[in-house]
């Protein structure tokens, strides 16, 4: 007699002697390769460093503040001043717009993860070994050669100690580990956007994040290229930026002040590609002009990164130099116009709801009206001549700086704070931060505009 046919049962049975222990979330966070983890850590340590830069900005302030002041010795001083520096662009404003991108733009195309996760995390990792490479040195020897370390400054005959090396080798770290983001995140946008989904049709701060990762593409390795000049200068006898032994000592502004003007227009667009999501939500219209703004963006990288000799009228360059970068500033000027004209007109006529998010954009909007009008006007050659290397221009720059980096980077983040978190942020308390940070951001640096027509020169103990 055969047995019976066996029946398997209709669900299978998983038989196991327990369960995987979960990893705790810090290690599964700093472990993981994911696009939404590698934002996350980029836009929360931007943040840290945020911190970093008010303490440090308010001390200098505090020493300045009053004539023959003792708060701070000028060793102090000038060790403050070059950290700052490269908190402010290096560790806050790049890495936060990064981070923004890193985590919303895949999100935004239609894509599971970047194209390339684990060149991403190697990006940010060595973002962080930098910034603390930076910041343990002062327990040895911190930089003290300013915010750009400008030979012959910072060469052995006068900074014989470690602490340009210590800039030199932090700020090389954080800067290859851009262009490595830069190259995730451009063939990110090439490969994995949805079917169907063009350039053009890409939502503002995608073509924002497209122009910025070329960009950083472009001035990242010219950067990375005078940091290891100057490395071959201070420490194996090279001739690059020596004046006495046939090198070109203004060579290192040149190729520096290209990056700084490029990460200024950086910072800029992903500010207004943020805003312009922002200013369309909350006033129910879409972008008033969509393929100005996107053409704008590219003109504002393309201008702004070649008008670096504005940043040069008191070195002995070619006049042929100045009225070039003047005219690329004009040019710059026109194009970020365009891009506020488009913002305004969006929210005019619009349903407005007045939230935190849309009272950052337009504090941003503001803030950076007043720095642009002022970059604006130094760029003008006569005025330039007399401004230049005082705090009128530290003024302008940080008045749009922190437009940008801050209002911008705070409507950013109350906006897709929910996206990020599950949560939203508080209404009231946002407002409060809001309207204190503004008069803040006035009250710091509106009377650097008016000493510096009086002739206050800047980064002064």
């Amino acid at each position: 007699m055969t047995p019976p046919p066996t029946i398997a049962p209709a669900r299978p049975e998983l038989v196991s002697d327990g369960f995987p222990q979960r990893r705790p979330r810090w290690i599964e966070l700093v472990t993981s390769a994911d696009h939404k983890d590698v934002g996350r850590i980029f836009i929360v340590s931007a943040l840290g460093f945020l911190f970093l830069a008010v303490v440090e900005l308010c001390l200098m302030r505090l020493q300045l503040a009053v004539p023959e002041n003792t708060f701070l010795s000028p060793v102090t001083f000038n060790r403050l001043l070059s950290v700052y520096g490269a908190t402010a662009i290096f560790l806050f404003a790049i890495p936060l717009a990064i981070g923004f991108f890193n985590y919303v733009v895949p999100l935004q195309i239609g894509a599971r993860t970047t194209a390339l996760p684990r060149v991403g995390q190697l990006a940010v990792w060595l973002y962080l070994l930098g910034s603390a490479i930076l910041y343990v040195s002062f327990v040895f020897t911190p930089p003290e050669a300013g915010v750009n370390p400008i030979p012959p400054l910072s060469e052995l005959t006068f900074m014989a100690n470690n602490g340009v090396d210590v800039w030199l080798s932090a700020v090389g770290m954080i800067c290859l580990g851009y262009v490595l983001w830069a190259i995730s995140m451009i063939a990110t946008l090439r490969m994995l956007r949805a079917p169907g989904l063009a350039w053009r049709r890409m939502p503002p701060f995608a073509w924002a994040a497209a122009v910025s990762s070329w960009l950083l593409l472009v001035i990242g390795p010219i950067m990375l290229a005078a940091i290891t000049m100057l490395m071959i200068d201070r420490n194996f006898n090279g001739v690059f930026f020596s004046g006495d032994a046939g090198g070109a000592p203004l060579l290192w502004q040149h190729m520096t002040w290209i990056f700084y003007n490029g990460a200024y227009m950086l910072i800029l667009i992903a500010a207004f590609g943020a805003i312009a999501e922002i200013v369309s939500t909350f006033s129910g219209k879409p972008l008033f002009n969509r393929a100005a703004v996107m053409i704008a963006f590219g003109a504002i990288a393309l201008f702004g990164t070649l008008a670096w000799v504005q940043n040069m009228y008191s070195t002995p360059v070619g006049i042929g130099w100045d009225y070039f970068a003047m005219l690329m500033a004009m040019l710059t000027a026109v194009a970020i116009g365009v891009v506020i004209f488009n913002l305004l007109a969006t929210l005019f006529g619009g349903a407005l709801r007045i939230w935190a998010p849309l009272l950052f954009a337009l504090g941003a909007i503001s803030t950076l009206s007043i720095g642009l009008s002022g970059e604006l006007v130094q760029s003008m050659v006569a005025v330039g001549w007399q401004l230049h290397n005082t705090t009128d221009a530290t003024g302008a720059t940080h008045y749009a700086l922190v437009g940008a980096a801050v209002f911008g980077g705070f409507a950013a983040l109350y906006y897709w704070f929910p996206k990020i978190t599950g949560r939203t942020m508080g209404e009231s308390l946002g407002r409060a931060s809001f309207w204190l940070m503004l008069i803040g951001a006035n009250v710091a640096f509106l009377p650097l505009f008016l000493a510096g027509l009086k002739g206050e020169p800047v980064d002064v103990y």
